[in-house]
């Protein structure tokens, strides 16, 4: 079966994540999803295939083919994002032209002159949403190109490879699909997630993150006897939104510049909660970052209360001391004439937590763009090309 066929199996199949649930994973749709790609992996011929109770991955080993080589491992997410992704109707555009593509009857297009990326897709086929779901090529791309690669050696015993580790994961969609990985059900030298984006897309330097939710404290009283004595708790969040600095937020950001970003208020007068997420590449700045959100609520006279949580870091502090993992993709891609494009990632994947529990994860192209809502797509060229890249990095190996 084709990485492309598989791809659009797997679009279908609505596995978006829940981040109020308290369960591992998150929802049972990843549970079932989980046991159908054992139940393939099988009927391709791996023998070594397991569920994780603990931690909702789906483990498989192909063996080596001879002794000798290093053991290394693929990593995908089988969660998507917080979008509408119930009835996914992917729709397909053979021999792309270059111009406007209507999504379905939704109303929505591609349009090139807001998305010029189409641009670089002229001639490929193309799979987009009907305009009314997201697509799931992030990490659906991921994990069809790994499946695909692995029915490819099996298929030809003939070359030579290490242990081959696959690791299907839940929940990173919502930050927590790693934190109960087990480097022991994975004993490799390194590992790579494929789950990026556009051709020759190599990351191996991430974002440092962390949570910050500000409780404010207000006090409410009648509005017409308010003068000198109501605090307005709603007011004072957005007093402390105001002392950040504007320039520093995503949408005024690019390449390694970090920022602050508000996810959420909720209160009223008496009560309200803030909710941020901090990314900065550097880690002196990362932590200049935090205390400048416990020094902005000092000032607010024990009226917000801070509470910091660091969520991942930079996996370019460890990788970069042994680069192997990047020589060895680089050199796939250039023997398929891929020209790797290397930046950080504005973001993190599931490999910046690997990568600090022991086994370097930097990330691979998988295929898509616009991830995360109607205007997602995957090039089908692209994909292939995934698959490619696979094999050439456990055959340089």
């Amino acid at each position: 079966m084709s990485a492309f066929e598989r791809f659009i199996r797997y679009a279908k199949v609505n596995t978006r994540s829940d981040e109020s649930s308290q369960t591992t994973p998150s929802t049972q749709a990843q549970v079932d999803f989980a046991q159908d790609l054992i139940t393939e992996l099988k009927e391709i011929g791996v023998s070594e295939v397991r569920y994780n109770e603990t931690n909702g991955f789906v483990i498989a080993k192909l063996p080596a083919s001879e002794p000798g080589h290093k053991a290394i491992g693929f990593i995908a997410h089988m969660d998507t994002a917080d979008y509408n992704s119930e009835n996914v109707n992917p729709q397909i555009v053979e021999n792309y032209d270059g111009g406007v593509i209507a999504l379905g009857g939704s109303g929505f297009v591609l349009d090139p002159a807001e998305f010029p990326n189409l641009k670089n897709y002229v001639g490929q086929t193309l799979v987009t949403t009907d305009g009314t779901t997201l697509l799931g090529a992030d990490d659906k791309g991921g994990i069809a190109a790994i499946m695909t690669a692995i029915e490819f050696l099996i298929a030809h015993p003939e070359v030579k490879h290490g242990d081959v580790y696959i690791g299907f994961g839940p929940d990173e969609e919502i930050g927590v699909g790693a934190d109960k990985f087990d480097v022991n059900d994975f004993p490799v030298e390194f590992a790579y997630t494929v789950d990026g984006g556009p051709l020759g897309e190599l990351e191996w330097e991430s974002f440092n993150a962390a949570a910050a939710s500000i409780t404010f404290t207000g006090k409410s009283v009648h509005p017409g006897s308010a003068k000198d004595v109501m605090v307005n708790a709603l007011q004072l969040a957005v007093e402390f939104h105001n002392a950040l600095p504007a320039d520093e937020r995503p949408e005024n950001t690019e390449g390694r510049e970090g920022f602050f970003m508000l996810q959420a208020i909720n209160g009223d007068l008496a009560s309200a909660k803030s909710q941020y997420i901090i990314r900065d590449h550097d880690r002196a700045k990362f932590e200049e970052r935090k205390a400048t959100i416990q020094k902005i609520a000092d000032t607010f006279n024990g009226r917000a209360i801070v509470e910091i949580s660091d969520s991942y870091y930079n996996m370019g502090e460890v990788i970069s001391k042994d680069m192997t993992p990047i020589e060895v993709a680089q050199q796939a891609m250039e023997e398929l004439g891929i020209k790797p494009a290397i930046h950080p990632i504005r973001g993190g994947t599931d490999g910046s937590k690997i990568t600090f529990m022991g086994i370097p994860t930097p990330n691979l192209f998988a295929g898509g763009e616009n991830f995360h809502g109607q205007f997602e797509f995957l090039s089908v060229e692209t994909l292939n090309k995934v698959v490619e890249v696979i094999l050439g990095i456990i055959k340089n190996v």
